[in-house]
């Protein structure tokens, strides 16, 4: 049964009746719903009763043409897109259609399969511009955990996730691909927890040596090394009755991660050159963009310091599995930024919403943050342009896994089919390879082994 909520209707305006049926048939074995009449005035009292995502209307009718409808649907309608029919293909009456609010423009005969590309194509756009439209309506009504933003049903199922953890004490590991907000959701939980009114101290494990993690982390007393001409409490203490994030853990080194570990279990610490313990009260949650369970299994983790931070795991999802979410944040950062600049923006102009949610955005929410506050900055219009994207997001194309032409030369054989794919989808979870096991159905080892033999 079709749904009627998401099923396409399109309104189908000639003057020849033969055309119309015509049409109404094809579409119907394509899954469009269709209605057609023979007059522009006919074609605007259906679109004063009903609703259309898309009008396909002929140019040389009796009475009113085409390019009269379109000037006329623009001003009652300006949201439902028009395409132009016409056997006299002239680039003329092309530009005369464009001028008029025209979508597209196609030629007689009508091909049947470039008809069905291009009214897919305007009603993707017009469902996309009321989406743009509900957005912008209701930007103040976002639901969100703390400053976590988003209404996609993976968030939602987050939030459930990120309220029950906030009310626990138990050690959290919080992955996801880079940019995905790991940071803003471990001061959500800290924000929303019994320790909120106590310190929250986060240190990046991949940015300092060893030696100097070990100091940061634990403190150090006077003349312990070189540089230390002073006492130092480290960021244990610092947080203690609170919550200490250790960002980029997966960078730690093995020798740290045993010093690490026996913190942990003794709830004390050590400073580097003191013969003396402090107990510390502090929630640790850690993060991490790299897969923790294959770098155990290659011995670069210690299993039982994995353990001990993963009690909870909270998986982070990629900006490009939120779906409208994209759109949603856009609009939130075009706000923020706006009012920052001080520019009177209204919101994302047309394209633009089909450009963000075609590009695969690999640097996630970090990277729609630069890309709309980029824009802001540079837009010389009232709302944000395609024009004010960068050239790679204007321009991208989706991948796909190819797998060889008609050619008997370009096939390849089920063994080379299966590496293509599991390598596209290692690509596409950012390399977590115990994600992709999941999508695979096959183990981490399997994996691995697949795509060694493949390298060797």
């Amino acid at each position: 049964m079709k749904d009627e909520q998401t099923t396409p209707r399109v309104l189908i305006v000639d003057d020849e009746q033969s055309m119309c049926e015509l049409i109404e048939t094809d579409l119907r074995l394509r899954d469009i719903d269709s209605q057609w009449c023979q007059s522009a005035t006919a074609a605007v009292d259906a679109m004063q009763q009903q609703d259309f995502d898309v009008v396909l209307t002929d140019v040389r009718m009796p009475g009113s043409s085409g390019l009269q409808l379109c000037q006329q649907l623009t001003e009652l309608r300006p949201d439902i897109p028009v395409i132009v029919m016409t056997a006299f293909g002239t680039l003329e009456t092309a530009v005369a259609a464009i001028r008029s609010g025209a979508y597209d423009f196609i030629t007689k005969p009508i091909e049947m399969d470039l008809l069905s590309i291009t009214l897919n194509r305007a009603i993707t756009h017009r469902r996309l511009t009321e989406q743009v439209r509900l957005l912008e309506a209701a930007s103040g009504d976002l639901k969100s955990f703390g400053e976590v933003i988003g209404q996609s049903d993976t968030m939602l199922r987050l939030y459930d996730q990120l309220h029950q953890v906030a009310q626990s004490d138990a050690a959290v590991l919080i992955t996801g691909e880079s940019g995905t907000g790991k940071e803003l959701v471990a001061r959500s939980i800290h924000a929303n927890s019994r320790r909120s009114k106590k310190p929250f101290v986060a240190v990046n494990c991949a940015a300092l040596s060893e030696h100097l993690l070990e100091s940061e982390l634990f403190g150090h007393v006077k003349g312990a090394f070189t540089d230390a001409r002073g006492e130092r409490r480290g960021l244990f203490l610092e947080a203690n009755g609170g919550t200490l994030l250790l960002d980029e853990m997966g960078e730690m080194p093995v020798s740290m991660q045993v010093k690490l570990l026996r913190a942990l279990e003794e709830r004390k610490v050590r400073p580097v050159g003191s013969d003396k313990e402090s107990p510390f009260d502090v929630r640790v949650l850690t993060a991490t963009n790299r897969d923790l369970e294959t770098a155990v299994a290659e011995e670069r983790f210690r299993e039982d310091l994995y353990y001990r931070i993963n009690v909870i795991g909270l998986e982070l999802p990629p900006l490009r599995s939120r779906g409208t979410d994209i759109l949603r944040l856009a609009e939130h950062f075009l706000r923020r930024f706006a009012e920052r600049e001080n520019k009177p923006l209204e919101g994302l102009a047309d394209g633009v919403a089909e450009k963000l949610l075609s590009y695969s955005w690999p640097g996630n929410v970090r990277e729609l943050r630069n890309v709309i506050e980029r824009a802001v900055a540079l837009t010389r219009h009232t709302k944000i342009t395609a024009e004010d994207l960068p050239e790679k997001i204007r321009n991208f194309k989706s991948g796909t896994v190819f797998i060889g032409g008609l050619d008997p030369t370009e096939l390849v054989s089920m063994e080379e089919i299966e590496r293509r794919y599991i390598a596209h989808v290692v690509e596409a979870v950012g390399g977590n390879q115990t994600q992709a096991a999941r999508i695979l159905g096959l183990d981490r080892k399997t994996i691995y082994r697949k795509l060694k033999d493949s390298a060797d």
